[in-house]
């Protein structure tokens, strides 16, 4: 019964909806209790022969018209009713996707993407369910019951009714117990939906590894390990849920006994007449359902409940980073980076150290070092992903904790080392940042990222379909579409992490090309493991281990010694061997 006080702010705010479908209710619940009524008069003025057949007749239209307006009515409520609930569904999954949305990488280590799934779609129908369904149950049962119970005390008996009744209070206590059970159990069981979930979306997402490892049967294993952990616990619950049934038929059949041995005993005697007993008979009859609804209410309520809570603890998450309140101005500025010191969430390992940088428009700022150097780290950071506890950095001299995060982002154009590409067409997956772009504008950022001319090759061209996560294209394709993504916005900063790795190098260069002709008067920063990426940024920073080992332009670091060196010397070595064994080849074909 929690739930409902949960959710009392989405009930007070829908009143007009919830009380007229409990009104409706109120008027079906009174007309139901007619036919019992009047089945007892019949039994009696037949048994009497004290009544015609023209009132015989009168009487059974009298309750083919309160049957025909219960069915109206009841169609009526249904709308109000559950229009009100799925209300409460498209709401809720609108929080949910705000809320993901806000948050940050630091969020998305704690939480797997299946479990997010699991919450946004199965716990939030159970939600629905228990808004809709258990309030109908709720109110329909105890208006029905209260009703049902006031008119057989006062109408027939209240000796009989008492006897019928006696079996009802254990009933609720057991139903009470089972209802704690569901509970935790049904938490579990989500928990391990969740888990199930979480494992067909890997398994799908990362099929083309799978096979390509022949993993199928290790990965079906696994899958089947955990389908059997969730059908155990589901199970669980299944055990539990088939308890209601069976103790509230038992419950009935014990107050039926009841009623008919008291109610012969009180007819023998003269205290109650036949048709009475009748009526008595069928008003416990309609508290079938009452109990019924009872018990399905509390199944659904604590399902509902469990549900509630999983979506609460993460509806409840702040983000790790905080919204600023400051505008930028419009003119372009300076980025100043100055980091003491940052550690990852949890960690104590510092990831960054004594990093000092100053970047004006029109400057390209170039990263390098060993994998795990810090050069992602830095580029998170300026994206504020997350927050710096010593240090900072600043944009027109402002802090970027500060600034406004939509502003600061839309001064920003990224393209990470691993492209995300939608499923849909080319030209649409280049236009994400700026939907209403123009066809020609499209293309004119395709060719500054030398990709134009594969489009052009393709099936429909910019009209290809790219299949789910751009299955239809190669990574050089994928990489390439991105940086076109990002130069549409045309934005004042623009980030490359790693994000020309799967082209080869005569792309490569023309692509570098285009960014010098297209980065004027805007900031360029590029990470890269191939150093030849970074030949004409106007500062280079070399990381090792989180902190700036070396720093200068590609000439002064190739003539000092150290890792630039070193590296540098090895990839032209390899660049080198590369062209020879293809002139081999050639030669050979």
């Amino acid at each position: 019964m929690r739930l409902f006080s949960q959710l009392s702010w989405y009930f007070i705010r829908e009143w007009r909806r919830y009380l007229g479908a409990v009104a409706l209710l109120i008027v079906i619940a009174l007309l139901q209790l007619l036919p019992p009524k009047v089945v007892g008069m019949v039994v009696d003025g037949v048994s009497r022969q004290q009544m015609s057949t023209s009132q015989l007749l009168m009487w059974v239209g009298v309750m083919l018209i309160a049957a025909v307006v219960v069915y109206l009515l009841r169609y009526v409520w249904r709308v109000l009713l559950f229009g009100a609930s799925y209300q409460l569904a498209v709401e809720l999954r609108q929080d949910f996707y705000r809320q993901l949305s806000r948050q940050h990488p630091e969020f998305y280590l704690r939480h797997r993407t299946g479990d997010l799934i699991a919450r946004a779609t199965n716990d939030v129908d159970r939600v629905v369910f228990a808004a809709g369904e258990g309030v109908l149950t709720l109110v329909d049962s105890l208006v029905m019951g209260l009703v049902v119970l006031f008119v057989m005390s006062t109408q027939i008996s209240w000796q009989l009714t008492l006897l019928a009744l006696l079996p009802m209070p254990i009933m609720a206590l057991v139903i009470k117990r089972y209802g704690d059970q569901l509970h935790n159990r049904f938490k579990l069981a989500q928990a391990a939906f969740s888990s199930l979930n979480d494992q067909t979306q890997e398994s799908l997402t990362s099929i083309r590894m799978i096979k390509a490892f022949g993993l199928e049967d290790h990965q079906s294993g696994q899958f089947a390990d955990i389908a059997r952990d969730t059908g155990r616990k589901n199970m669980r619950v299944a055990r539990v849920d088939a308890r209601f049934d069976p103790t509230i038929y038992i419950a009935i059949g014990m107050s039926n006994l009841l009623a008919i041995g008291g109610g012969s005993w009180l007819v023998w005697h003269g205290m109650m007449t036949l048709g009475q007993l009748t009526s008595f008979v069928m008003y416990l009859g309609l508290m079938i359902w009452p109990m019924l609804a009872l018990a399905w209410m509390f199944n659904i309520v604590e399902r509902g409940s469990a549900a509630w809570s999983r979506i609460r603890s993460l509806l409840s998450e702040a983000p790790t980073v905080g919204e600023g309140s400051q505008t930028l101005p419009e003119e372009r500025g300076s980025l100043q980076i100055a980091i003491k010191e940052f550690c990852y969430p949890g960690s104590q390992h510092p990831a960054l150290r004594h990093v000092n940088v100053q970047l004006k428009p029109g400057h390209m700022l170039g990263l390098c070092g060993p994998t795990g150097s810090g050069k992602s780290t830095l580029l998170s950071l300026i994206q504020r992903h997350f927050d710096i506890a010593q240090g900072d950095i600043r944009f027109h001299d402002i802090p970027l904790t500060e600034l406004r995060l939509d502003g600061w982002r839309s001064r920003l154009a990224v393209v990470s080392q691993t492209p995300f590409l939608f499923s849909d067409t080319v030209a649409n997956n280049i236009a994400l940042g700026r939907p209403t772009a123009e066809l020609r504008e499209i293309e004119q950022a395709a060719r500054l990222a030398n990709v134009h001319e594969d489009i052009l090759r393709l099936p429909q061209g910019y009209e290809t379909p790219v299949g789910e996560r751009g299955v239809m294209l190669s990574g050089g394709q994928k990489q390439r579409i991105s940086i076109a993504r990002a130069l549409l916005l045309d934005a004042e900063i623009l980030i490359l992490d790693d994000a020309l790795s799967a082209v080869d190098g005569r792309t490569e260069h023309q692509i570098l090309h285009n960014l010098r002709r297209w980065g004027q008067g805007r900031t360029v920063i590029i990470s890269a493991h191939r150093l030849s990426a970074l030949t004409e940024a106007s500062e280079i920073l070399v990381m090792q281990k989180g902190a700036l080992v070396q720093r200068g332009q590609h000439e002064q670091l190739v003539s000092v010694k150290g890792w630039y060196q070193d590296m540098y010397r090895y990839q032209q070595l390899e660049a080198a061997l590369d062209e020879e064994e293809n002139e081999k080849g050639v030669s050979h074909g």
